[in-house]
């Protein structure tokens, strides 16, 4: 079939929101990784668990990134790793609301992600929709 018939087009809209999704998920691994390097440095001993689940998140979006890279290769693995990321926001951020006194400091996914929008809430939630329809197809 013709690039420019149905079939090219939704596979250069797919390849663009793959896109969107590696640079997002890019930014995070970035900033997750630099926030978690610096409180790990700085005062580990001040919020060991807090800061441990940032590495954690910091870890998830780097691999989540490479699973999104690698495509078609990486695209079981990146919906794996979505779910763990999705399953870690949820688990975090219940137990950062019940139980404050166990996170002194804020994580990436401390109260769903609230210090960052609550994009980690909603960015593994968009992923796992994107992955899972991409996986029907």
């Amino acid at each position: 079939m013709s690039p420019h018939g149905p079939t090219g087009a939704r596979a250069s809209r797919s390849r663009g929101f793959t896109t969107v999704l590696v640079i997002v998920y890019g930014i995070f691994a970035i900033s997750a990784t630099a926030r978690s390097l610096v409180q790990i440095l700085r005062d580990f001993d001040a919020a060991p668990l807090a800061y441990s689940l940032s590495l954690l998140a910091a870890i998830t979006y780097i691999a989540v990134t490479i699973a999104l890279v690698r495509g078609r290769d990486g695209s079981r693995a990146a919906l794996w790793l979505v779910v763990l990321e999705l399953v870690g926001v949820v688990c975090v951020g219940t137990v950062s609301v019940l139980a404050p006194s166990l996170f002194p400091d804020d994580t990436v996914w401390s109260v769903y992600g609230i210090g960052y929008g609550f994009i980690p809430l909603l960015l593994p939630v968009v992923a796992l929709t994107y992955l899972m329809r991409q996986r029907s197809r």
